[in-house]
């Protein structure tokens, strides 16, 4: 058994999700003053000096936000290059009402001081009269405190310091996992790969149970962030049934981020029995009885998985039940949490598997307004995810037929035959979907080609051949001219 976890409240994660609301151009004037509201009270709780300078500023703040000290506002509104991960926008912040308060900075940074005055006296007495655990308990506290403010900087600084004095594996990687979410907060990717190898090192060393099941939550989350869904997938899918990570995020939103990395990089069979079937996600997404059957462990994806839909009495062998980790579904999670409409989450992922293309494009505008362009994870990476979904339904169609009709297909999936043709030009001209059509004749047809999967590996081969004969001459004669020089 590993010990509790440590150094695991802070920076808060949602007060990241609240920036980038503010900035968002997407997001409703309700809900950014719900976030300002939600950021002001978190400031002035936790006495978060510095992240109320790095936000607010009128010189130095990301948002820039307008109050006394105006005699400088007309200085160039910029942003610090840091804030390119926190907030929406790349090139330019709508403007944020969040006033600066010299007074109210000034309060909080002498609160700030006498706390950290605090620590230093804890940890000389406790250098004098205690021993070491006490020593490292009283960095620990100041670690936190930066963690807390808001200054990355120090905050990463003090949870080094404590890592290098102590020598116990589990507190090493609740430092790491610490060092990650301070990344996460601040969209610092390259910050959080180095730490997220680093965790990955210390788990395999020894890490116990629980800290492996916690880094495999991180681990999916950063490479959501990357882009990389067909990796993300995997992890994200099985740290549903056992995940603690709750100072990360919400379980709501990480179902949500494992049916999305799985919807657009899982095989189909892969997909109907970790995302359509998997117990965790009909307890969140289904629907009355079928969502108290996953709940119950009446239904579970086993090894009837791969079959084709059918009731569940017969798809399912009775010994194979898998009941939901009731523990993951809320225990843990804050009060405050907003309630989620999963319905066009539902609706995609049954669209997608049943064939329903009219339903999964409508669905797929509906995930787009209220997950992609809402989630601070999610919302650079919405196109790309948009157009690769399009080109799975588009392929999981094509696949089933030699020849279609254009406009057949356009009445599939409830789109003009413009449009559709003008989509499937673009993948067809970057050899995602090997098919042609041919308007000439009629209202237009698309032929799919079936690849011939020896002529595409000899393809490759010649293709790799030809590129490593091209480096072998580039070497060759790299190496004669400097054979010539030392003649």
């Amino acid at each position: 058994m590993g010990s509790d976890p440590q150094y695991a409240k802070w920076p808060l994660l949602p007060l990241a999700q609240h920036v980038f609301t503010l900035t968002n151009p997407s997001s409703s004037k309700t809900s950014q003053q719900t976030s300002l509201k939600s950021l002001q009270d978190a400031i002035t709780e936790h006495k978060m000096a510095s992240f109320y300078r790095y936000l607010a500023h009128p010189i130095e703040g990301i948002l820039n936000g307008t109050g006394e000290s105006t005699s400088q506002s007309a200085q160039p509104i910029g942003r610090k290059p840091s804030a390119a991960g926190i907030v929406a926008s790349r090139n330019s912040i709508p403007k944020v009402n969040m006033p600066w308060d010299e007074a109210v900075y000034e309060q909080l940074k002498k609160e700030n001081d006498e706390e950290l005055e605090s620590f230093s006296k804890e940890e000389e007495e406790a250098a004098e009269k205690a021993g070491d655990t006490e020593v490292q308990a009283a960095r620990g506290k100041r670690a936190e405190f930066w963690a807390r403010v808001g200054d990355k900087d120090r905050a990463i600084a003090a949870y080094e310091e404590v890592f290098e004095k102590t020598g116990i594996l589990g507190t090493k990687i609740d430092l790491v996992l610490a060092i990650i979410r301070i990344g996460l907060f601040y969209g610092d990717k390259l910050l959080v790969k180095k730490q997220v190898d680093r965790a990955k090192a210390l788990v395999e060393s020894g890490g116990d149970w629980d800290r492996r099941n916690r880094l495999k939550a991180y681990h999916g989350l950063y490479l959501l962030t990357t882009r990389s869904y067909n990796l993300a997938a995997p992890l994200l899918l099985d740290s549903l049934s056992t995940f603690t990570s709750y100072e990360l995020c919400s379980y709501s939103s990480l179902v949500v981020y494992a049916v999305l990395a799985g919807s657009v990089s899982l095989k189909r069979v892969d997909f109907k029995s970790k995302v359509v079937d998997a117990p965790e996600i009909k307890a969140i997404l289904g629907d009355g009885e079928d969502k108290l059957l996953a709940i119950s462990g009446a239904i579970s994806a086993g090894p009837g998985a791969d079959e084709e839909m059918k009731d569940v009495s017969t798809a399912t062998p009775a010994g194979a039940k898998t009941a939901v980790n009731l523990t993951t579904l809320g225990s843990e999670q804050s009060d405050s949490e907003i309630a989620i409409d999963f319905s066009p989450l539902a609706q995609l992922v049954g669209s997608l598997y049943t064939g329903s293309y009219r339903s999964f494009f409508g669905a797929l505008a509906a995930v787009e307004v209220n997950f992609l362009t809402q989630d601070r994870y999610l919302y650079e990476h919405r196109g790309w995810f948009v157009r690769e979904m399009r080109l799975r339904a588009y392929q999981q169609l094509l696949q089933s037929y030699r020849v279609v009709g254009l406009e057949s297909m356009a009445n599939d999936f409830g789109v003009s035959v413009d449009f559709l043709d003008r989509d499937l030009a673009k993948f067809i001209a970057a050899d995602r979907i090997p098919c042609t059509i041919d308007r000439v004749t009629g209202k237009g047809i698309i032929e799919t080609n079936r690849p011939d999967s020896k002529n595409k590996q000899y393809n490759d081969v010649v293709k790799q051949g030809d590129q490593l004969i091209t480096k072998l001459q580039k070497y060759g004669q790299a190496v004669r001219l400097r054979g010539s020089e030392r003649a």
